[in-house]
Order: C-alpha cells, then sequence, then structure tokens
C-alpha cells in the first residue's frame, strides 16, 4: 500500500524557504512603496528573474512536481510577502497556462519563453478574456475573430478589460468569438505577438487593491495575427466547432465542451487560492505578534478571550483552506476529475477566508490596523480581489451546485 504523508518532501521545503526569503528580504520592504506609486515593480521583478523565481524554468519545475503541491507552495509564499507585487510576478503565468491548456507543443516552445525575456531583459504577459459586458457571463463577449483565408491570418476587433499586464505586455493571449451561433463553444484563444500594429492599452485602472500589479483595457482594431496564432491550430478548431454543430442540431447533450477562457481558469484555481491563503496567514500572523505584545489594562490583549478566540478562527480556517487548496492541486496532477467542482471549491473558501482573516487582523490592531503605518491594511484592501478575479464567489457557488446536483443551476 503507498504511503499516505502531508508532509512535504526535503525539496518542496527548500524551494518553499527560498521562497519566503525572497519575500522577506525582497517583496515585503517594498510593498508599502509600491501600493502608493501603484505602478509595476520592475526592478522586484527583475530582482526576481536574478534568482530564477520569475522564469520558465522555476514555474515548469513546480507546474511538473508529481504530488501537485509546487505551484500552491510557491504562491502561498510569494503572497505572504505582498499581494500587488507577488501579482505582478506570477500575472504572466495565467497567459503561460491559457497557452499550455490549449496550445500545441510548438507553441508552447515559441511563446511562452518570449512571456518571461531574460534577467538582464525581463517581459511579461496578459491574459485577456473579460470584456466591458462579458464578465462571469463569457457567453456575452463581442471580441470577435475572423479568419481571412487568402492570407491566413485572423482579424481580431474589440475590447478587453480587468486584463493584468494588458497593453505593456510583451505577449497578449486573448480569447475571441470565431462562431457567434454556438455561443462559448464558439471561443477560441490568439497569441498576439510583440509590436502587433492595432493592439493598444486602453483605460488603466485605479484599484482598492493590489495596486502594485498593472490591470488596464485592451483595445483591438483591426489586429492580425498569423494562422499559427490560433491556440491549438485550425484543424483542431474546426474538428471541435464541427462536433458542437452537430451536437446542437442533435439537440444538445453528449459531450460537453470546455471554452478557452473556462480551460484557462479552471486549471488555475488552486493557485489563486494559495494566493488568498498567503494573504491570509500574513494578516494572521500580523495580528498574533500585535496581540502578544500589545497591553491593555495591565495584560496582552492576547489575554482577552474575544481577541484569543479569534486567533484560533483565523488559524483553523487558514489550515482547512490550505488544504482545500492542496487536495484540488493534487487531484489535478494525479488525473482526477473535478466531480465535485473541488477546484471552485478551494478557490471559493480561500478567497473568503482571505476577506474574513484580514478583516478580523485590522480589527485586533484597532486603530493601528487602520492605518497604513501598518500592512493589514494593504492586506485587508488586496484580499477582496481573491472573491472577484478569474470567477467571483458566486460562480464559483454555481460551479459547485451545478457539480453536485447535475442540474442546471441558475
Amino acid at each position: 500500500m503507498a504511503e499516505f504523508t502531508m508532509e512535504l518532501n526535503d525539496d518542496q521545503k527548500q524551494v518553499r524557504d527560498w521562497i519566503h526569503g525572497f519575500a522577506a528580504e525582497v517583496i515585503r520592504p517594498a510593498a508599502a512603496e509600491w501600493d502608493e506609486r501603484e505602478e509595476t515593480p520592475w526592478p522586484v521583478i527583475q530582482e526576481a528573474a536574478k534568482v530564477g523565481i520569475y522564469s520558465l524554468d522555476f514555474y515548469a519545475q513546480q507546474f511538473f512536481d508529481p504530488t501537485g503541491l509546487g505551484i500552491p507552495v510557491a504562491m502561498e509564499e510569494l503572497f505572504w510577502g505582498d499581494a500587488g507585487i507577488a501579482l505582478s510576478i506570477v500575472g504572466t503565468g495565467l497567459a503561460a497556462i491559457g497557452v499550455v491548456a490549449n496550445g500545441t507543443e510548438e507553441q508552447i516552445g515559441t511563446w511562452i519563453p518570449q512571456m518571461y525575456g531574460t534577467p538582464d531583459d525581463v517581459k511579461v504577459a496578459a491574459f485577456c478574456s473579460s470584456e466591458p459586458d462579458a464578465g462571469s457571463d463569457v457567453g456575452s463577449m463581442r471580441t470577435r475573430a475572423v479568419y481571412d483565408q487568402a492570407k491566413d491570418e485572423w482579424v481580431l476587433n474589440g475590447t478587453k478589460t480587468w486584463a493584468t499586464n494588458g497593453g505593456i505586455a510583451n505577449v497578449h493571449i486573448v480569447v475571441a468569438v470565431v462562431d457567434p451561433e454556438l455561443g462559448t463553444k464558439g471561443h477560441a484563444s490568439f497569441i498576439v505577438p510583440p509590436n502587433t500594429p492595432g493592439l493598444s492599452q486602453g483605460q488603466k485602472f485605479k484599484k482598492h487593491g493590489i495596486r502594485a500589479s498593472h490591470t488596464a483595457e485592451v483595445v483591438l482594431e483591426d489586429v492580425r495575427v498569423p494562422g499559427s496564432c490560433l491556440l491549438g491550430g485550425k484543424e483542431k478548431l474546426d474538428e471541435r466547432l464541427a462536433r458542437a454543430h452537430e451536437r446542437a442540431r442533435a439537440g444538445g447533450g453528449g459531450e460537453r465542451v470546455k471554452n478557452a477562457a473556462m480551460a484557462t481558469f479552471e486549471a488555475s484555481r488552486p493557485a489563486v487560492g494559495a494566493m488568498a491563503v498567503g494573504t491570509a496567514r500574513a494578516a494572521y500572523e500580523v495580528a498574533l505578534d500585535y496581540a502578544k505584545t500589545r497591553t491593555q489594562f495591565g495584560r496582552p490583549i492576547i489575554d482577552n478571550q474575544g481577541v484569543a478566540f479569534q486567533l484560533a478562527d483565523m488559524r483553523t480556517s487558514i489550515d482547512a483552506a490550505r488544504l482545500l487548496v492542496w487536495r484540488a492541486s493534487w487531484m489535478a496532477v494525479a488525473g482526477k476529475p473535478f466531480t465535485s467542482a473541488e477546484g471552485s471549491m478551494s478557490k471559493l473558501f480561500a478567497s473568503e477566508v482571505a476577506k474574513k482573516v484580514t478583516a478580523q487582523a485590522v480589527q485586533i490592531l484597532g486603530g493601528n490596523g487602520f492605518t497604513r503605518e501598518y500592512p493589514v491594511e494593504r492586506m485587508h484592501r488586496d484580499s477582496a480581489i481573491y472573491t472577484i478575479f478569474e470567477g467571483t464567489s458566486e460562480i464559483q457557488r454555481l460551479v459547485i451546485a451545478r457539480a453536485i446536483s447535475d442540474m442546471p443551476i441558475r
């Protein structure tokens, strides 16, 4: 019988401690500055590239960890450092996942290295799915991709929004409608190479949290990309669309087809859960240290059950969230299907825990927690994003409810 263990192996512990050291020594000291500046922290990304954290090789090693825990362990430690800077470091990963989930081996080998650049010339990438009228409702997507057979080119038109690294990226991955009759089954993903005419940055958003991460609109005006930039290739797309049309004519049913955006988000949900765990853990640790040193009425405030019990609940919920993330990550690498939407469970629970724990941390620090002199204020602002991006909490509950009931719940 195979041995069951929840203990990280020596290699995983070494990677965890290495990333934790970088987060403590490089990310945390810079966190408040870049939050105030609301700019991409290029010097920190470059430092991450120099030590090997911001690189294709690093993420590949963690992605192919046979236990599935490489990515969640790395995400937790980076986001323990600071969510805004960490998202600037890992934001390229969502675009990379989009290529890995939908692309050919040639596309993976060609484009993912260009997303990261080199330590001396770092690059970033952007995954562009959401639109002004199509966030959770991906079926309302309007960005169109039309094939120009004579030139073997795709022509993209539309506006994307909420794109991490949007407009400043070297490579953009854009989800677009290729067959409007098929709804979400008529979507496909495209690589937009560097300096492609017609792609521009629209509005850059000034955000409540994760302010060191660049978020903007991406405008596509007659953007032409070679046929080879269709992720997966045209033959595969034509086969998929033909099957979808056949099922539609037969009245639906049969094989379920994931659209390009959903395939990317499904693969990344446990990683987002790990990000939330990192932020929650950071806020909990600040609150615990504060409660042990802050005295009122002649004793540390942790001597009061009202504070101590909050901290007990905070730690319990953080550990529970981490276990859900680890389970989903292990299931994914082991090829076990998310029959009960375990990936969504991990993202839902961890993101809600992050919001609650950071709010409790602010409360424990009292007036100090409400000021920018202490990091829990920033952590609380940052935590709000976890219940919104890559599928809101409401969407995660919908996915879970459909999975456990096998009913088309709306």
